[in-house]
């Protein structure tokens, strides 16, 4: 009688760069109970109805609406926290990172897939929106998945559910950021440049016209909303520093990458992949200024996976002088990069790696208001402290306020004219003021943000003054002289 063959699956090496991401992710996650403004959007239309998203989706942050919608559901489930604020960026990172360690391993072998894997999470870009309540994390994850589709098809298994699957992944991807279509010609410079069939790309084209035919609606409403991206200051040379470094290290990558049988290689999926969104943005950027790093994150998976080729060869090299030696080379990579990347880590993991916090805010109106007072907010957008945590502003009156967000349709409220905000201000005995701290405050624009500081100045005197983490609270008394 034979004896039973026992057969062993190989191990998955992509468990471990998932491991290793969520550790990393989960260290230091509510960096110290802090929120800042950017996930405050976040926290407080996520507490909205969905019939309040929708109707402020009419007016502002369309490109965000299935991103809200999603987290107002985790919201409902789980309860509003910093951890079920971040853990989606979280999870997200984590399955980016294993798609570059099997689009690695697949293209080029076990280091390739386990360096790229393990480098993309530690990335100080990727460590930012790691532990970000923003859809940026989630748009990288789509776009791993998609790239890791696109290799299955160009390894031989040309299925039609593949490119269903690859088409639905951008659509979505799309929708939750519509800068996330810079994905397509970057698989399309893949394409060109592995010399694929011609009826693959036939397939590819079907499905990434249905994708962009299915994100071009959001794309045009968005466009009547273009006012929320006016704060992004115009191209110039200095901001191409960062991408050209970028290259530079993706160039290098493809240049020692192990070498293919076939066209499909590291270099030929990695290089477009970083190289292609970032032109395609400065490009972008040329008509209308939008060069922000994090709507391309999902470049640094091409980075990642360029990066993972560098060590792959050096172990190489190492193993022409010592197989013993060869085996430490990841090793010391990675605690070589953890290391030196640990002053990063730690500062991204502290509230000061933010611009404000909204909930220090918060915590500071909780000590120092009395029942009956009055609160203001230069700028209105400031309110987001008191839509994150509405029960410190409890026996508060917010005097400046017309309508709520949720009746107007909008992130702030709106607020009532400069001279009704007057009479207001004048018929309160106290006034708290929330506003930016001095280092990171603009100047005061606006008539009715001019009137509340001139009134202020007029006619009340500041009797505490306090500044935590961005945000100034002055708590103010009517002077007895006032009319």
């Amino acid at each position: 009688m034979k004896p039973a063959v026992v057969s062993h699956r190989p191990f998955p090496i992509w468990l471990i760069p998932v491991v290793w991401t969520i550790a990393f992710g989960m260290w230091g996650l509510s960096r110290q109970a802090s929120v800042w403004r950017d996930e405050a959007a976040t926290w407080q239309v996520a507490l909205r109805s969905t019939g309040d998203i929708a109707r402020m989706l009419e007016h502002v942050d369309v490109v965000h609406g299935l991103y809200y919608l999603s987290m107002h559901g985790l919201f409902e489930c789980f309860g509003p926290s910093t951890t079920v604020l971040r853990l989606p960026s979280v999870l997200a990172i984590a399955a980016g990172a294993a798609c570059v360690s099997l689009i690695g391993q697949r293209l080029a072998g076990t280091h390739v897939g386990l360096g790229g894997g393990l480098v993309f999470g530690m990335l100080p870009a990727v460590q930012f929106y790691l532990q970000e309540g923003r859809p940026y994390a989630l748009v990288a994850a789509g776009a791993g998945i998609s790239t890791l589709l696109l290799v299955t098809v160009l390894q031989g298994r040309d299925r039609g559910r593949y490119w269903v699957a690859y088409g639905c992944t951008v659509l979505v991807c799309g929708y939750l950021n519509w800068l996330a279509l810079l994905i397509l010609p970057a698989h399309l410079a893949t394409l060109l440049w592995t010399r694929t069939a011609g009826r693959v790309r036939v397939r590819w084209a079907i499905a990434s016209t249905a994708a962009t035919a299915g994100v071009v609606p959001l794309i045009l409403f968005s466009m009547t909303q273009s006012a929320q991206v006016s704060w992004v200051p115009p191209l110039t040379w200095h901001m191409l520093i960062g991408p050209a470094v970028l290259l530079a290290i993706g160039g290098l990558g493809s240049l020692v990458s192990r070498p293919t049988a076939s066209r499909l290689s590291v270099a030929a999926v990695g290089l477009p992949l970083l190289a292609v969104p970032q032109i395609g943005l400065i490009g972008l950027s040329l008509f209308q200024p939008l060069f922000v790093d994090r709507y391309i994150l999902f470049s640094l998976l091409g980075l990642a996976l360029l990066t993972g080729g560098i060590i792959d060869a050096a172990v190489r090299e190492a193993a022409r002088r010592s197989a013993r030696a060869s085996r430490w080379v990841l090793p010391v990579v990675i605690a070589m990069a953890v290391i030196s990347l640990l002053p990063q880590s730690l500062a991204k993991r502290s509230p000061a790696s933010r611009v404000d916090d909204v909930l220090a805010a918060a915590e500071q109106m909780r000590r120092l208001k009395q029942d009956g007072d009055g609160v203001l907010f230069i700028p209105a957008a400031r309110r987001d402290t008191r839509l994150v945590s509405p029960d410190a502003f409890t026996g508060l009156r917010d005097i400046a306020l017309a309508r709520t967000p949720e009746e107007s349709g909008t992130l702030k409220g709106v607020e009532a004219s400069p001279s009704q905000v007057r009479a207001a201000m004048l018929a309160e005995r106290r006034i708290l003021l929330i506003t930016d701290a001095p280092q990171v405050a603009r100047p005061t624009s606006g008539e009715r943000d001019r009137t509340k500081t001139e009134v202020l100045k007029k006619y009340f005197t500041p009797v505490s003054d306090e500044q935590v983490r961005g945000r100034r609270v002055t708590v103010y008394e009517h002077l007895t002289s006032a009319p």
